[in-house]
């Protein structure tokens, strides 16, 4: 829920910190620049902590709860989405983030991450992007680039790497943008567009993890990013956005910004369940009135 009250900030950072101490990652890791950007984002929004949920996976980055204000739901592997999902059918109202890592979400999660997409629940999902399985301790994960030299492929990965940009396309996602831990003021501007979208909104954020990837390092980046709203890349424009996806691949560029954004009715605006008795979790433990009606339908 985002505050109403006009030209008072009701919510600062401080409502966006929580009692651990700090996080736990490597000095110089990337997801430093997605919690400061999420937090800026949720504060420039005026989004009420007491009305938003985390939820993440298993992995370094799936420790984002833990360090951001709200609610928050550290999961089992592979399964932010589903819990995102489940989430958010609970409760409509809530804003609702996942939080985590290139394997959690786009190896053992893909599954809940597509189907989350095509469904358009209004969710934004923020993919820690590293290229490695950084919590144990560098192997190769499914965005991991080809010929990557890493402890499970010391001969180099001969794996084509997932596409989390046209994935997202593919799978109908109503949002699809990605970002660089490297330029924190874009990275927020892109978070704050995200989580106000209405819709499914996915970011993948390229989080350099400089502890076990010694290729895709800030400076790699750095090289190679530029801003598609500095280009005249239509966001509306669905073949545009797909072409755009590939350039890292067979150009060496890699665009960040929001690639494609199209509104669409979400899950929950179309389904009858809410239309009729409104948020389960507002309405409470009340029968449907017509209860009888329904259960006599089934014989």
């Amino acid at each position: 829920m985002v505050a109403t009250q006009q030209n008072v900030q009701l919510f600062t950072q401080k409502d966006w910190k929580t009692d651990v101490a700090k996080p736990t990652w490597c000095p110089g890791c990337g997801d430093y620049g997605v919690l400061s950007a999420t937090r800026k984002a949720l504060v420039e929004l005026q989004i009420d902590p007491t009305d938003t949920l985390v939820i993440s996976g298993i992995g370094c980055s799936s420790n984002f709860p833990h360090f951001i204000g709200g609610y928050g739901i550290h999961s089992v592997h592979g399964r932010a989405a589903p819990n995102a999902v489940g989430a958010k059918l609970s409760n409509p109202d809530l804003t609702v983030i996942v939080a985590g890592g290139d394997g959690d979400g786009l190896g053992i999660g893909l599954g809940g991450f597509v189907h989350a997409a095509r469904r358009n629940l209004d969710i934004t999902y923020v993919i820690m992007d590293n290229q490695i399985y950084g919590l144990t301790t560098g192997q190769t994960s499914p965005t991991s680039l080809l010929g990557a030299k890493t402890k499970s492929t010391p001969y180099g990965n001969i794996e084509r790497p997932i596409n989390p940009i046209s994935m997202a396309l593919a799978a109908e996602a109503t949002f699809v943008a990605r970002t660089f831990s490297g330029d924190a003021k874009h990275f927020a501007e892109v978070m704050k567009r995200a989580i106000a979208h209405k819709g499914f909104a996915i970011v993948d954020a390229l989080s350099p993890c400089v502890t076990f990837n010694k290729f895709n390092t800030y400076d790699y980046f750095r090289e190679r990013v530029y801003k598609l709203e500095e280009t005249d890349h239509d966001t509306s424009d669905l073949m545009a956005a797909f072409k755009k996806a590939y350039e890292w691949e067979f150009e060496d560029k890699v665009p960040i910004g929001v690639f494609y954004e199209v509104q669409r009715p979400t899950y929950e605006e179309q389904e009858l369940a809410y239309k009729e008795f409104g948020n389960p979790v507002k309405r409470g433990p009340q029968r449907p009135p017509n209860l009888k009606k329904i259960i006599k339908d089934f014989y």
